[in-house]
């Protein structure tokens, strides 16, 4: 055997392994234009066969929009008055979210998903004060700093008695605040209560902007307040910790009162103040565990005694930070047991600005437990009452500071 010969050999298998080349790639063009054939012709059916296998969820079936058209046919061609096509079309679509019998995933037109996004950011337009009953009465409970219901003077305590001469007597803080707020630019007339005085201002509504974290540090204790979990709450609540930490604070009250929830992600990063790279919530979806948030940052507050308030209307998001903390031990609750929404929303975007909040998973606390409908109770059960709220006492935060 020459030294010749392992070269030939090895140009002989090249030559080979050009051919098996040559043949794969023929195959492969064969492959695509059959795919992209398919691809023209069978779009649906052929992503939902394939979508599987890369875990994409996709549906595989529809609706019946055969009904849907004999429906709309017969309404068009019979109802006697005016119609108008968004109307139905949003009405379609709204009854058919509505039909998957979850109060959670919902259809929102686009003045809804407007309001949805306002309230989440904390942008609203109107005079900047925050309402609540008190003795049966809409009550000021809350002027923001810099807002035009501060400079026009009105005051925590107040009692509307009219909003544009309209009596607001014995109506809900929703239907209160709805009337006063509306267009930036616009004014808004309200009669108010002080005491035995009746006052009344004129107010040019504004944009106005509430941040979701207001905090405050006396007698070596932070009270940190969280309304809502918004994009900007995260950076909001890591600077009251570092002043708090700065401040050498011995404890600190979260609260969490009031907080209908909002961004798992602000969730997931106010934890982290206390808790360094640990499960802060689980979620699943079909009984399969689909993702597991752990907690980022320095944990600045990690080691200082905590307690976080909750209520009734604690839910979601503040479910998950309370829930990861007391699992944790790294907080006492106190309070009342919490709203129970364990689960988890997604929010699509829709054309001409309609949005779809649907429910994809299941949250659960670190030890493994969902607090749908039974909420989380807290390590010490403290009442506020109506009277409490009308005297303007807070037993709640009392017992919290006492715990220091």
């Amino acid at each position: 055997m020459t030294e010749d010969t392992p070269r030939v050999e090895a140009k002989a298998k090249e030559r080979k392994n050009q051919t098996v080349q040559k043949s794969t790639l023929l195959v492969s063009v064969a492959l695509t234009a059959l795919l992209a054939f398919i691809v023209g012709t069978r779009s649906d059916q052929l992503f939902a066969a394939v979508a599987p296998v890369f875990g994409v969820k996709v549906a595989t079936d529809t609706v019946d929009t055969a009904l849907l058209k004999q429906v709309y046919d017969g309404l068009v061609t019979n109802f006697d008055g005016d119609l108008d096509q968004g109307t139905l079309s949003d009405g379609a679509a709204r009854g058919l979210v509505a039909a998957a019998g979850d109060k959670y995933t919902v259809f929102m037109d686009k003045e809804e998903a407007e309001q949805f996004n306002k309230d989440l950011s904390g942008q609203v337009s109107g005079i900047g004060c925050e309402i609540g009953v008190r003795g049966g009465q809409p009550t000021v409970l809350r002027v923001i700093a810099g807002s035009p219901a501060e400079r026009a003077g009105v005051k925590a305590g107040d009692i509307f008695v009219s909003v544009n001469g309209e009596s607001v007597a014995g109506k809900d803080a929703g239907a209160t605040a709805a009337k006063v707020r509306g267009d930036i630019g616009t004014s808004v007339k309200v009669t108010l209560k002080r005491g035995e005085e009746t006052v009344t201002y004129t107010i040019t509504r504004e944009q106005v902007s509430d941040p979701s974290v207001r905090w405050s540090i006396a007698d070596g204790v932070g009270v940190m307040t969280i309304s809502r979990f918004d994009d900007q709450t995260a950076a909001l609540a890591e600077k009251a910790a570092g002043e708090m930490k700065t401040a050498n604070v011995h404890g600190v009250v979260l609260d969490l009162r009031g907080n209908g929830g909002g961004y798992l992600e602000a969730a997931r990063q106010v934890a982290g103040i206390w808790l360094k790279n640990q499960v802060v919530v689980t979620e699943k979806a079909g009984g399969e565990v689909t993702g597991t948030e752990r907690s980022s940052g320095d944990a600045v507050l990690s080691g200082i005694k905590t307690v976080v308030l909750v209520d009734g209307a604690s839910a979601s998001a503040s479910e998950i930070v309370a829930g990861a903390l007391q699992d944790h031990k790294a907080a006492t609750l106190v309070g009342e047991k919490t709203f129970g929404k364990g689960t988890v929303q997604k929010v699509l975007n829709l054309p001409d600005g309609r949005l779809l909040k649907v429910t994809i998973a299941r949250w659960y606390t670190p030890n493994g437990k969902n607090i749908t409908k039974e909420g989380i109770v807290p390590d010490k059960k403290i009442e506020l009452t109506a009277e409490d709220a009308n005297a303007g006492r807070d037993p709640q935060l009392e017992a919290a500071k006492a715990l220091f």
